[in-house]
């Protein structure tokens, strides 16, 4: 029998449903549009003035949904793309979400366990307390980004467990599976970290371990991991293995912050590599920023990175960096800012072909593929960054 009085009944219960399931669903779409004219003072051998994307924050768009579950238990899932907001053209080609794009559930009293591709706990917990937070990858990221500090690390195949926060700790490890038809071993990564935050200060302690696919010349396209190949290290990407250690600090008082970082870069060598000794880069670091008026958000940044004396080498290659940046807010979502470094580069290094050359500036991770001609570069850009 389908009486009004059943079918008005019906829809109500619909309806309750339908409303629960929205309260307890929540889906964001959000992103950054971020553009910029930059000044280089030597690509290549020539100056240059051209314009950017993502110069402060990557120019992106993500979609973010999380779903209760009932009891503790969460569903959760993260996509975002990258794209140049100069030209409209995604940041990569071949994948559309090639930031992040992953899957998990959460909960309160056992932690979070996420797949796909993601940021490693590396990053996520010693590079949010590191120069490129503070600053900006542009300009302000270790030369090269050499220590995977900034942005450009990336694992796919991966699988991530988040400790809850316990009195300020943190703690998360991840592994990517390499994939490979012979064995799984072969382009995998793993990660771990630990942050304490004890306000006013703030510790971090990661380590990272990429494995190269089966590789030829260079990393492999198999390989679980990207990371940022630049003038710095374009000599040891047919590396076996790349290690990464690094711990960062920061301290809080009002208006201002300080802050202390240190990484240890290994590079070693297998059977198929160009090089036949690991290559090691140590990098120590300053930050500070001053938040001058509710409006101007002042910050500094200084590293030193030096290489190992091996494979021939015997005047290592050193880089000193200086960054700044004003960032004035127009409103909340909506700043005008200005970036400037200076980088000096000495002694020598590989190149890309395993010959021995002098080493030259490439600051940040913005220069990666326009390194300096010489041992001096000088960058700066002046943007307008909108977030949603």
């Amino acid at each position: 029998m389908n009486t009004p009085c059943m079918r008005a009944a019906a829809l109500a219960v619909s309806s309750l449903i339908g409303a629960n399931v929205c309260a307890q669903s929540n889906v964001t779409i959000y992103g950054v549009v971020d553009a910029a004219t930059a000044y280089a003072s030597n690509q290549g051998g020539n100056s240059t003035t051209y314009m950017r994307s993502g110069s402060l924050s990557a120019s992106k768009i993500g979609f973010q949904g999380v779903e209760d579950l009932g009891g503790d238990l969460k569903a959760l899932f993260l996509l975002e793309n990258g794209f140049e907001s100069d030209t409209g053209a995604q940041s990569s080609a071949s994948s559309l979400f090639n930031r992040q794009a992953y899957v998990g559930l959460q909960s309160n009293a056992y932690g979070t366990l996420t797949a796909g591709r993601q940021y490693t706990p590396y990053y996520l917990l010693v590079g949010s307390l590191a120069s490129s937070n503070i600053l900006t990858g542009a300009t302000g990221a270790h030369p090269g980004d050499i220590d995977g500090l900034d942005t450009t690390v990336r694992i796919s195949n991966s699988v991530t467990y988040s400790m809850p926060a316990w009195r300020g700790l943190q703690a998360s490890a991840q592994y990517g599976f390499g994939e490979a038809a012979d064995r799984n071993a072969v382009g995998s990564s793993f990660s771990a970290a630990v942050k304490y935050s004890t306000s006013p200060a703030e510790f971090a302690l990661g380590y990272l371990k990429l494995k190269n696919g089966q590789h030829g010349a260079g990393w492999s396209d198999n390989a679980s991991a990207s990371f940022g190949i630049s003038a710095i290290n374009q000599g040891y990407t047919s590396a076996e293995s790349i290690a990464f250690i690094a711990a960062s600090a920061r301290y809080t008082m009002g208006k201002w912050m300080v802050g202390a970082n240190a990484s240890n870069v290994q590079y070693q060598a297998g059977s198929r590599s160009a090089f036949r000794d690991t290559a090691i880069f140590n990098t120590a670091g300053l930050i500070s920023s001053y938040q001058l008026t509710p409006q101007w958000f002042l910050s500094a940044g200084y590293s030193d990175t030096y290489a190992s004396r091996a494979n021939g080498v015997s005047d290592r290659a050193r880089y000193r960096q200086l960054s700044f940046e004003q960032n004035y807010a127009l409103s909340k979502r909506t700043a005008i800012y200005l970036i400037e470094a200076r980088q000096l580069a000495r002694g020598q290094t590989l190149g890309q072909d395993g010959s021995i050359v002098n080493a030259v500036a490439s600051v940040g991770d913005s220069q990666n593929a326009t390194p300096s001609s010489n041992g001096g570069q000088t960058v700066v850009m002046v943007g307008l960054k909108h977030s949603f």
